[in-house]
């Protein structure tokens, strides 16, 4: 059974720093393109980065590149989401998703998703 279960999220101040975690598991984890989204209340779910373990290769959305970095550490099959710079806007239900289509950015095109963590950044 593919599990992929997020943690790190909170409270945090404007211009502070999170790092969140995705954990998988039930799947080769080299073979999937891990990505990261957010959701904001009234908004819809954005892409905002997003790592292939097993080449390397990293995707980031304009609104947090040179704030966030991916990465991956695959001997946990654990992905990670550097949060820096925080802003209010980056207040959101931040999820990570698995695909076997590398380079995917679109929500439908990720079957497995984990449950989200809130991140809240206040002014």
């Amino acid at each position: 059974e593919v599990q992929l279960v997020e943690s790190g999220g909170g409270l945090v101040q404007a211009g502070g720093s999170l790092r969140l975690s995705c954990a998988a598991s039930g799947f080769t984890f080299d073979d999937y393109y891990i990505g990261w989204f957010r959701q904001a209340p009234g908004k819809e779910r954005e892409v905002i980065a997003c790592i292939s373990p097993g080449v390397g290769h990293t995707y980031y959305a304009d609104s947090v590149k040179g704030r966030f970095t991916i990465s991956s550490e695959n001997a946990k099959n654990t992905v990670y989401l550097q949060m820096n710079r925080l802003k209010p806007d980056d207040t959101a239900v931040y999820y990570c998703a698995a695909t076997l289509s590398l380079l995917a950015t679109l929500e439908y095109e990720y079957p497995y998703w984990g449950q989200g963590t809130q991140v809240t950044v206040s002014s």
